[in-house]
């Protein structure tokens, strides 16, 4: 190939390239694959886990955790349970409202069942102290990624803060 035609390649490969950030800068969508485009669903979705939210801050326990003292364990348990139950009343309320828009309908059962995944770790999480044990939380992984963070972030981008998971049991 002669240095002209040479040329002419690598003017055509930069101007492709400066095009690729063009339009990854300035023209490509920006929509999040987790926005159901229903605003009317996540501001009743919001106010249901605002109050869910809401009843966990009357729970606040900051005593101490002997793991010498299962009456302690079993109360801290408890009180897990009694907050994971908020969560789950918010949750069962939310699942009776469908979204308007088709996306939606296809999202929001997926983010369901992972707040369902996520519960069942809290409840099994609770049932360890309960059995006189002291173990850190774990959270059930999907795709490489912590369930709670999954949830976060499908709450974040329909706009509903409050349905985020609480970060009650981490460390």
């Amino acid at each position: 190939m002669n240095r002209r035609a040479w040329n002419v390649v690598k003017v055509l490969g930069l101007a492709f390239i400066a095009w690729m950030w063009f339009y990854g800068f300035v023209l490509a969508p920006r929509e999040s694959m987790n926005r159901i485009g229903d605003p009317s669903w996540g501001t009743r979705s919001e106010a249901t886990c605002a109050a869910a939210k809401k009843a966990r801050a009357g729970l606040a326990d900051l005593t101490r955790i002997d793991p010498d003292d299962p009456a302690v364990l079993r109360r801290k348990a408890d009180i897990i349970d009694a907050a994971t139950d908020t969560v789950e009343k918010a949750i069962d309320s939310i699942e009776k409202d469908v979204p308007a828009t088709e996306k939606g309908r296809a999202l929001v059962p997926e983010w369901i069942a992972d707040y369902r995944t996520y519960i069942r770790d809290r409840r099994d999480y609770a049932n360890v102290l309960r059995s006189g044990r002291i173990a850190e939380f774990g959270e059930s992984v999907e795709e490489g990624v912590p369930i709670s963070e999954r949830l976060a972030k499908f709450s974040r981008e329909n706009l509903m803060k409050s349905c985020q998971p609480p970060r009650d049991l981490q460390a």
